[in-house]
């Protein structure tokens, strides 16, 4: 049987990137106003998000306004949300999964081979999550990279990496971790055991006397 104190490690580091993969959704910092450069009005900062963005003054006073349409998003903005949305709902699943083929668990504990095979499941799953939450983060990422380099972007619009994207990124390699410690602790019952052969008759047994 798969070995259940690698399973719960697994499972913790998996699940703590799910929590980090909503708190990197919801947040509004994933990108922030760049103060680089000489003409920079430090007054206020700008932050924008999958879902609002926000102005936060130099008193403390903090302005967020959600975004009206949906259509009218950037599709960098909506493809983030689709692939982070994704991935949320696939870490969920496999948490469901894993609940039923952690070896920790009493669920189909007559069927161990079966178990390993469940929980092989959600480890797959977990690491499918994983690279969607970073190929999300990673191409609004790059976005924002490539907007700070243009030269034909105004000083006051350029914006850098906010701290939701750091979150993101975290989360997503917790995520990837954590499923593949669930995928390679799969079974091995097999190679510890003898191959059985069946009893083969003895050349020397006696044989029936007639009459």
């Amino acid at each position: 049987m798969a070995n259940a104190g690698i399973q719960l490690l697994g499972f913790t580091l998996a699940f703590l990137g799910f929590i980090g993969s909503i708190a990197s959704t919801v947040m509004v910092e994933w990108k922030a106003s760049s103060y680089a450069g000489d003409n920079i009005i430090t007054a206020q900062a700008m932050f924008e998000g999958l879902w609002k963005s926000c102005v936060s003054q130099s008193t403390g006073q903090v302005q967020c306004k959600v975004y009206d349409s949906l259509l009218q998003l950037p599709g960098i903005v909506q493809g983030t949300r689709g692939l982070m949305l994704a991935s949320i709902l696939l870490s969920f699943i496999s948490i469901l999964v894993e609940v039923v083929g952690m070896r920790c668990t009493t669920c189909m504990a007559q069927e161990p081979e079966q178990k390993d095979k469940v929980a092989l499941a959600g480890g797959i799953i977990f690491i499918i999550a994983g690279l969607l939450a970073l190929v999300g983060t990673s191409w609004y990422g790059n976005r924002i990279a490539k907007e700070f380099y243009d030269p034909f972007t105004p000083t006051n619009a350029r914006y850098e990496f906010g701290s939701a994207l750091y979150v993101g990124w975290g989360a997503a390699c917790l995520t990837l971790i954590g499923g593949g410690f669930l995928c390679c602790n799969c079974s091995n019952e097999s190679s510890g055991k003898s191959p059985r052969y069946p009893a083969s008759r003895s050349a020397g047994q006696p044989g029936k006397d007639y009459v």
